[in-house]
C-alpha cells in the first residue's frame, strides 16, 4: 500500500465558524432520492411496477420531497413519471423532483415529461470541481459557469410555457465539497440571478459532497460560507446531498444542517453510488433519539426492511443502526446487566435511559426478546434475564453466578449463540431434580411435635431407608442424610416461588449448601408440592457435591 501517491483535499478553514454551537431542534425537509440516485446504484434496477410501489411507500412513511427520476436518461424513467402524473398517484402535499443537466435537449425532456404535474423540482446540475472542469469537459471556470447559467435561463423558459406556479427551481453544483469554494458561490450567485426567487417562486440551492474527501467539519465550514454568503437568502433553501465514500455522511449531513442548511437528500439505508449516500433512517432516528420528531414514521422498522430489501435485493446489514437484526442485542455480560438492571428500576418513569439502548426498540416495532442473547461473551445477568422472561425462574444471586460459569463453558466449546430452550435445558440438566448418584424414591413426615421424616432412597442403585428428626421438614431430611448416609453439609440459602398460576400451579425451590470443606453447591426442585420441591432441591444440590464436578454440565 503506497499512502504517498495520495493527497490531503485542498484546506477550507472557515473563520468566525458557528455552527459547532448550533444545535439541531427540528427536523429538516427530507427528499428521498431512491427512486434515481439509489435506483441508479442497484446492480438490477427497478421495474416501473416496482418503482410505482416503493413510490406509494415513501409517501406512507411520510416524505413530501422524492426525486422520482432522471426522465432523459431512459424511457422507464420518462414513463415512470409519466404514469404518476397521468393516472393522479401523486397525493397532495407531495412534490416530486426530477433530474437534468444543463443542457437545452435535455431540459426540455424532462419538461415534457412533468408536464401537468402540480408540484414539482426541476433540480439542475452540472459538474464544478477543477477535475472535472479540466480533464472531463476541456473547459474553464467561466465555461462551466455560463452551461449552468444557460441551463437555468432555458428552465426558466420552459417553466413558464408549462405554468411558472408548478415548479420550484433547484441547483446543484455537482462535486461541491472538491469544488474551489469560491467559485461554488459565484456559480451559485450567477444561477440564482437569473431565477431572482422570492417568497412566491423560493428557490433550492443543493450542496452535494458528490465524492466524499474531506472529513465532515470541513464539509461543515463549506455549507456554512456558502449559507452566510449566498444572494437571495431568505427565499433559498439550502439543501444537502452527502455521500459516504468516507463513512462519514450522516455526520456530514447532521454538521451540515447545523451550519445552516435546512434540507436533506438521501436514501434509506444509505443505497447510492459506491458506498452510498447519506442514510436517512439512521438521520431520522438520531433525532427522534434526541427528543426531535423526525417527521417520517419508523414504527414498523421489519416493514421498512422488507420492503426495501424485496424492492433493491440490497440487504440490510445485522449491525445497522436502529434498523439491523443486532442493532439493540447485547451479548457481553456487562452491557446485559447493565441493561437489566436499568430495565428493572425503570418502573413508570416515562423518559428513556436505558444503557446501550439509545432508544426503545418498542418505538421502531421491535421488542425487548431480541435485546440480550446469549454466547460465550455473556455473564450471570443475561443468563439470568433469559430464564427469567422466558421461564419464569427467578435464580438466586449466587446460583446465577455459578450457572454463568456453566453456560460460558458449553458455549466457549460451541462457538456459537444459545438459544433460550437450550439455556433451560442446560439449567434443568444441571440443577433441577438432579437424582444420581442419589436418588429420592418417596419419603413421609410426621410432624407430632418435632417433625421426623422417614424416606426410601437408591444411592448408585442400592436402595436404603433412611430417618431423620428436625425443627422442620428439611431439617430433618438433612438429618437422616447425614445420619444414615453421611452427608454432612448445612443448607446457606434457600429461596422458592411459584412456576404457574391455577389450582395445579407448580412451586421451584433453590438452595445452595455448604459442604464439610466450605464449598458451595446448588440444586433445584419442581413439584406441585413445596415440601416435595424443597427436599428435591436438596437432593439436587447433594449430588452436585458428591458426583463429579463435571458431571451434569
Amino acid at each position: 500500500m503506497d499512502h504517498k501517491k495520495y493527497r490531503p483535499a485542498a484546506d477550507f478553514s472557515l473563520s468566525g465558524r458557528t455552527w459547532p454551537d448550533a444545535k439541531l431542534t427540528h427536523a429538516p425537509r427530507w427528499c428521498s432520492v431512491d427512486l434515481r440516485d439509489g435506483n441508479q446504484a442497484l446492480i438490477a434496477p427497478m421495474s416501473l411496477s416496482q418503482k410505482l410501489f416503493f413510490f406509494k411507500f415513501l409517501t406512507g412513511l411520510g416524505f413530501k420531497e422524492i426525486e422520482t427520476s432522471f426522465p432523459a436518461a431512459s424511457e422507464t424513467e420518462y414513463k415512470f413519471t409519466r404514469t404518476l402524473i397521468d393516472n393522479g398517484l401523486i397525493p397532495g402535499g407531495v412534490a416530486i423532483q426530477v433530474l437534468t443537466q444543463a443542457r437545452d435537449h435535455i431540459i426540455d425532456k424532462t419538461f415534457e415529461a412533468v408536464r401537468g404535474a402540480e408540484k414539482c423540482t426541476i433540480h439542475l446540475y452540472n459538474s464544478t470541481s477543477p477535475t472535472q472542469r479540466r480533464t472531463v469537459f476541456n473547459m474553464d471556470k467561466q465555461d462551466v459557469l455560463g452551461l449552468a447559467v444557460r441551463g437555468a435561463r432555458r428552465v426558466m423558459e420552459q417553466a413558464a410555457r408549462y405554468g411558472r406556479e408548478r415548479f420550484t427551481f433547484e441547483y446543484s453544483p455537482e462535486n461541491f465539497s472538491a469544488t474551489e469554494p469560491d467559485f461554488a458561490l459565484d456559480i451559485i450567485a450567477a444561477v440564482l440571478d437569473v431565477w431572482r426567487p422570492d417568497e412566491t417562486h423560493r428557490a433550492i440551492i443543493n450542496l452535494p459532497s458528490t465524492v466524499e474527501i474531506a472529513p465532515p467539519n470541513v464539509f461543515a465550514d463549506q455549507v456554512e460560507y456558502i449559507c452566510k454568503n449566498i444572494p437571495f437568502r431568505d427565499a433559498v433553501a439550502v439543501s444537502l446531498h452527502t455521500h459516504n465514500d468516507r463513512g462519514c455522511a450522516v455526520a456530514a449531513a447532521e454538521l451540515g444542517l447545523m451550519a445552516g442548511a435546512e434540507r436533506v437528500e438521501g436514501t434509506l439505508f444509505g443505497n447510492g453510488e459506491r458506498t452510498g449516500n447519506a442514510d436517512i433512517v439512521s438521520l431520522a432516528l438520531n433525532l427522534y433519539a434526541r427528543g426531535v420528531d423526525p417527521g417520517l414514521d419508523f414504527s414498523d422498522i421489519e416493514n421498512v426492511i422488507e420492503i426495501y430489501e424485496s424492492s433493491t435485493l440490497m440487504p440490510v446489514h445485522a449491525r445497522h443502526p436502529y434498523a439491523g437484526e443486532l442493532a439493540f442485542t447485547a451479548f457481553s455480560g456487562s452491557h446485559q446487566d447493565a441493561i437489566n438492571k436499568c430495565l428493572a428500576a425503570k418502573g413508570g418513569n416515562p423518559v428513556w435511559d436505558i444503557p446501550y439502548l439509545p432508544i426503545d426498540p418498542a418505538d421502531v416495532g421491535r421488542d425487548l426478546n431480541g435485546v440480550i442473547r446469549i454466547n460465550a461473551q455473556s455473564g450471570k445477568s443475561g443468563v439470568a434475564y433469559i430464564l427469567e422472561r422466558d421461564y419464569k425462574l427467578t435464580i438466586p444471586k449466587a446460583m446465577r453466578r455459578h450457572f454463568a460459569e456453566i453456560v460460558t463453558q458449553k458455549t466457549d466449546g460451541a462457538h456459537r449463540e444459545f438459544m433460550p430452550e437450550e439455556l433451560y435445558a442446560l439449567f434443568e440438566q444441571a440443577y433441577i431434580n438432579v437424582s444420581a448418584p442419589l436418588n429420592l424414591i418417596k419419603f413421609s413426615e410426621n410432624t407430632n411435635g418435632d417433625c421426623y421424616v422417614t424416606a426410601d432412597v437408591a444411592l448408585d442403585g442400592s436402595l436404603k431407608i433412611i430417618e431423620g428428626r428436625g425443627n422442620g421438614l428439611l431439617s430433618a431430611f438433612c438429618r437422616a442424610l447425614e445420619n444414615d448416609l453421611g452427608f454432612a453439609f448445612e443448607i446457606t440459602n434457600y429461596s422458592e416461588h411459584s412456576l404457574e398460576y391455577g389450582s395445579r400451579s407448580r412451586a421451584i425451590t433453590y438452595v445452595q449448601i455448604a459442604g464439610k470443606d466450605g464449598a458451595e453447591y446448588f440444586g433445584a426442585g419442581v413439584s406441585e408440592s413445596v415440601s416435595r420441591s424443597s427436599v428435591r432441591a436438596v437432593v439436587s444440590a447433594v449430588n452436585r457435591m458428591v458426583a463429579p464436578a463435571d458431571i451434569y454440565i
